[in-house]
């Protein structure tokens, strides 16, 4: 049961946002800026596996089991490469410059202070500019809130796991704006 009275039966952020459309609205366009565009060397599909990471270092359930969805419906391997770069990064099938880019979220998860120079200089050996560095550690910050967001007030689970891939399929195709969920149905992160 979540620590405040929700007006709605809707699992994780989607009941929070449902609930607040004013802090709703700008959340949810942050979502759709970090995650939905992407750059010649990082993809909508692969900054979403950021926010899986991120999710799932900190333990968030609902938002590690959404952001590995989206992730898996916009990247080559799907589920199976999200499962894996969750295991253990070091091992999974990506590119040296992802798994440069997770080691340097999940510092940034780990605590608020400054990237080591040894992961932002293994990052940059990988092919990281400035524009995925900056991208990766907003995404990885602005899901330590997301998280703590969601766990903080003590939303539910969606009472079925399919949820996630029918709002895998909606997030792919229209974003994070919340006239894009229909009703009773999951928003974002």
């Amino acid at each position: 049961m979540a620590h405040i009275e929700l007006t709605n039966d809707l699992p994780g952020i989607s009941g929070l946002l449902a609930q607040r459309p004013d802090t709703a609205d700008p959340l949810s366009r942050l979502a759709d800026a970090l995650l939905r565009t992407g750059t010649p060397s990082l993809s909508p599909g692969e900054r979403e596996l950021i926010a899986a990471y991120v999710s799932e270092l900190n333990g968030t359930r609902f938002c590690s089991d959404s952001h590995s969805a989206f992730a898996a419906a916009q990247l080559d391997g799907g589920a199976d490469l999200v499962k894996a770069v969750l295991a253990d990064p070091g091992t999974a099938p990506v590119s040296e410059l992802l798994r440069a880019l997770l080691r340097v979220a999940a510092e940034v998860q780990h605590a608020a202070r400054p990237v080591s120079d040894e992961a932002v200089a293994a990052a940059r050996a990988a092919g990281a500019d400035d524009t995925d560095l900056h991208d990766t550690v907003l995404i990885a910050a602005a899901f330590c809130m997301y998280n703590r967001y969601v766990d903080g007030l003590a939303t539910k689970l969606p009472e079925q796991p399919e949820c996630y891939e029918e709002s895998a399929r909606r997030i792919v195709e229209h974003g994070y704006g919340r006239a894009t969920a229909p009703q009773g149905g999951q928003s974002p992160a």
